[in-house]
């Protein structure tokens, strides 16, 4: 009893600055944004107070429906492209290259996240302006330029330069840790390379595809940089709308109440990802 006592105590003192910090970075914050979204504005100063207009405010703004629906459905898109064009790649540095390979792909993904996301945004904006890279190579074979930044086509590239390189180091991971000797099984009883895919290897590695689908929604609901500098604003998401809230006579409890709907979206999504990952068939 004494052993199990002081393995049970070793594993909380290990696990305690993890709670620690989720309950001072996380839990505390998240509940004085809640508390402050029942605040009062008076003379451009918060006042304590405990008041429902802010939440009746908002929830009864259409303008605010129709950017939650705009934002959910940027993030569900670009979630689903990114996750398709990620794994043809994972797929290659899980089965078809070396470890050695692997290792280095691996690194190169990486050094994109070296510099700061602002500044490639600022690159593409570059290349997707009207005189930009690609509307200057279309002039040249004579194509009309397309309207290409400040438009949801730009927020979605954004969200790509955002997320890419990390959907395809999850993916790798998760189908790099299959036991290959399933996918020769699945060979071996006919199954061509198509159907050992959807049969075998997705199966295997559906957490960490579906982690990595998660990780690319909730960066993607959340930012604020792609849809303001690529995306125009027009129309504006809901990280938008909370910039534009604190400007707008300094109303930070409705922006307070705008990022709670935000938060309780993403642990709904979460926890329904985590459910479907971790479910059993059958």
């Amino acid at each position: 009893m004494g052993a199990e006592r002081r393995n049970d105590l070793y594993a909380i003192v290990w696990r305690l600055p993890l709670l620690i910090w989720q309950l001072l970075f996380f839990v505390v914050p998240l509940g004085f944004m809640f508390v402050m979204s029942f605040w009062v504005v008076r003379n451009y100063r918060m006042v304590p107070d405990f008041s429902l207009a802010n939440w009746e405010k908002i929830l009864g703004w259409d303008i605010f429906w129709k950017a939650y629906a705009f934002t959910f459905l940027l993030a569900t898109l670009s979630t689903v492209i990114t996750s398709a064009v990620a794994f043809p790649a994972a797929y290659g540095l899980a089965f078809k290259v070396s470890d050695a390979a692997r290792r280095w792909a691996i690194f190169l993904l990486i050094i994109p996240f070296f510099t700061s996301y602002l500044v490639r945004v600022y690159a593409w904006q570059v290349v997707l302006g009207g005189n930009g890279v690609i509307n200057g190579l279309l002039g040249v074979i004579g194509i009309e330029p397309l309207a290409m930044l400040n438009s949801p086509v730009g927020t979605i590239i954004g969200y790509l330069t955002l997320t890419l390189p990390l959907v395809v180091i999850l993916q790798t991971i998760s189908l790099a840790s299959i036991d290959k000797t399933l996918v020769e099984a699945a060979h071996n009883l006919g199954c061509g390379r198509f159907r050992t895919v959807h049969a075998v290897i997705v199966p295997a590695a559906k957490v960490g595809l579906v982690v990595a689908a998660l990780f690319c929604f909730i960066l993607s609901f959340g930012d604020f940089v792609s849809p303001y500098y690529l995306g125009g604003s027009k129309p504006p998401t809901l990280s938008i709308m909370i910039i534009d809230s604190t400007k707008s006579g300094q109303q930070w409890p409705r922006a307070a109440v705008i990022a709670v709907m935000m938060i309780l979206t993403l642990l709904a999504v979460a926890f329904a990802a985590v459910g479907t990952a971790y479910r059993r068939r059958g």
